[in-house]
């Protein structure tokens, strides 16, 4: 699994760092997505597919 995110996309929800903590945060000024791991376990993988679908702006992008 690879994850990409568009932050010009990003409208700061917080959704997908309530969904898979592990692989994301939020800048702390302006509250937009930050990619902690690419790449994620195959155990997270669950975890990221909710936040992709969570995200509201749809700046999430999962690649198989």
């Amino acid at each position: 699994m690879k994850v990409i995110i568009d932050q010009d996309k990003c409208v700061a929800s917080g959704q997908c760092v309530v969904a898979a903590a592990e692989v994301f945060d939020q800048r702390d000024e302006d509250g937009i997505v930050v990619l902690l791991n690419p790449a994620p376990p195959a155990e997270q993988a669950d975890d990221v597919r909710q936040a992709a679908a969570l995200c509201p702006a749809l700046a999430i992008q999962i690649e198989e």
